[in-house]
């Protein structure tokens, strides 16, 4: 069973990293932010469009990296559609805590449709040296939110 969920996950990975749904720079956006990991030369950018309340509408990224990277990218840019900022502030703390450990919070997560999405990149855990480039579109989310035009995978 474990090998068999394991395997499922690979397969978002490799997916999502080869066939990215969200891959564009988006023509109309509000912000955007570049995200460099220079220990192993992932790149990302990503461009965010709000409605008018104030919610993330729409967000859209380039990258050029590992697999591992550009799923993270795609799979981000599929959940927080329709958040607010501190939703996504929120949502990123736990996929980091995700990314470093493997497991959340079950109790208070196990409604959260969105970390549910995002548990195919547990297994970085695994590898210290990969957390930083499933996390990196993360930090340039954040970034692009708070007004800054670059990030660091630090």
């Amino acid at each position: 069973m474990f090998d068999d969920l394991r395997d499922l996950y690979q397969e978002v990975i490799l997916d999502h990293g080869r066939r990215p749904r969200h891959a564009r720079r988006l023509e109309v956006f509000d912000a955007t932010a570049k995200g460099d990991n220079p220990m192993c030369g992932d790149r990302v950018q990503v461009w965010v469009h709000r409605d008018a309340d104030g919610r993330i509408a729409e967000t859209g990224f380039e990258a050029r990296g590992c697999a591992i990277s550009v799923a993270s990218a795609d799979l981000m840019a599929e959940v927080v559609n329709g958040r607010s900022d501190e939703d996504v502030k929120a949502l990123a703390e736990k996929f980091r805590d995700l990314a470093r450990t493997g497991t959340t919070d079950a109790q208070t997560d196990a409604q959260d449709e969105a970390l549910e999405r995002l548990r195919p990149l547990a297994g970085v855990h695994e590898f210290p040296s990969r957390v930083k480039c499933a996390t990196l579109p993360w930090h340039a989310l954040l970034a692009a939110l708070q007004g800054r035009s670059e990030a660091s995978s630090e």
